[in-house]
């Protein structure tokens, strides 16, 4: 890709943007001059769609015109709403129907999987992770090892990035389940690690665990939404994510979980059980018949009834996306937003730029999506304060890095050069 510094070359790329109209489909906040923020913060919270209002405000209506009978006289019936959720959700994430459901929260979901799919024997017992992995997962991991009686500082495996580099090698994650195959239970990925913004070869780890009998989950907190995924076809026994990311679905939105069809189906399984796992047929009958039976899909995780306000503006979402054509569209864009943003940032003819940051997120585009971690050298969080005091909204992870994060769906290449040149001045 060839481009330019000039902000007429920005204004050109918006001009020829097939996606440009879905911008207008978003909220965007304003800062203290009514201008719109330049919001590079879909990877912490998405914006919110404009058609979620409508949405949330017809559940809140059926309830109060409704009461109970809403669960089956609804607009949209309550007992059934995950139902509608499910193949716009396995579109996202390359999955079949049955193998997706939205539920719970991503750390709930995650220990309701690693009770099914963390077994530890005597001799396989060990847990391989990313290194720094997102700290909510990190804490689950750690229970989980603790709740089996083991300790984690001799179960954990943790795959570091190299002296001197900052992001970690797929060869290392490789090496390690190699040494320690015939330990490892189950190895557990961030498809896009929070802090680096490294986007992991899920498929090829997966291939090189299973050829050793490991389990794979993969947390996609910052993959889904953000870059194209096949988990069905990589052969992902497990994955989990939230959805008020990319997702754009709001603060405490559902989140949701994927157990690959070989796994959904099986109904021997051990599990976390709840009556909306159970077979739909004889859900009702309650005490009649107190024997769990699983659904054979992924619903037979699904514990409770759905949360009809958590799991509203996610439909909106989602039609968005559909909208939009899925991924593929939305993948060329990322790459180009973050391609022209990474031009930028190193454009200073000065070289003013090396010397204050570096960005830490790998330059190859298949191992990275949208957001990029710019690590400050000097006084990072006055830096960070300085954007935020220009009209940027990003974030700061300690020690000194600036996650920025320009989303295809509603961010644009002109705020992409107003964001390099708001930088470069501080």
């Amino acid at each position: 890709m060839h481009f330019s510094a000039d902000e007429d070359f920005a204004k050109q790329l918006d001009a020829e943007d097939p996606l440009q109209g879905f911008r207008e489909k978003f909220h965007l906040p304003v800062g203290k001059d009514a201008k719109p923020l330049i919001y590079f913060a879909g990877n912490s919270l998405g914006l919110m769609p404009k058609s979620a209002k409508q949405i949330v405000e017809q559940e809140l209506h059926d309830w109060a015109t409704l009461g109970v009978a809403a669960h089956l006289e609804g607009k949209t019936p309550w007992y059934s709403y995950h139902e509608p959720l499910r193949e716009p959700t396995a579109r996202l994430v390359g999955a079949k129907p049955n193998e997706v459901i939205c539920m719970n929260s991503l750390t709930v979901n995650l220990h309701l999987m690693m009770v099914t799919f963390y077994r530890p024997t005597k001799s396989r017992f060990k847990i391989l992770m990313e290194d720094p992995a997102f700290p909510s997962d990190t804490y689950a991991i750690k229970t989980q090892i603790v709740h089996h009686g083991l300790s984690p500082k001799e179960v954990l495996i943790l795959a570091s990035p190299r002296k001197g580099e900052l992001t970690v090698q797929t060869e290392d994650v490789l090496d390690l389940m190699e040494k320690h195959a015939a330990e490892l239970a189950v190895v557990l990925i961030g498809g896009v690690n929070f802090f680096t913004g490294q986007l992991f070869d899920i498929p090829t780890i997966t291939a090189a665990a299973q050829k050793h009998g490991i389990t794979v989950g993969v947390d996609l907190a910052h993959s889904i939404g953000n870059v194209p995924l096949l988990l069905h076809d990589w052969n992902v026994d497990f994955a989990v994510w939230c959805s008020y990311k990319y997702l754009n679905a709001g603060p405490g939105a559902v989140a949701g979980a994927f157990v690959h069809r070989r796994h959904a189906t099986n109904t021997d399984l051990p599990r976390l059980a709840g009556w909306f796992g159970n077979d739909p047929n004889t859900r009702f009958r309650m005490h009649l018949e107190p024997e769990f039976i699983p659904v054979p899909s992924a619903d037979s995780w699904q514990i409770s009834n759905p949360p009809i306000l958590a799991m509203a503006p996610l439909r909106a979402s989602l039609a968005i996306f559909d909208e939009a054509g899925g991924m593929e569209q939305l993948r060329e864009k990322s790459i180009r937003l973050t391609s022209y943003l990474q031009f930028l940032l190193e454009s200073d003819p000065n070289g003013r730029s090396e010397k204050r940051f570096t960005v830490i997120t790998p330059r190859k585009e298949n191992e990275r999506g949208c957001q990029l971690s710019i690590l400050v050298h000097e006084h990072g969080k006055e830096v960070f304060g300085k954007l935020e005091a220009a009209g940027v909204t990003c974030d700061f992870r300690e020690p000194n890095v600036i996650r920025v994060a320009p989303t295809p769906l509603y961010n644009t290449f002109h705020e992409v050069w107003r964001f390099a040149k708001i930088l470069a001045h501080q």
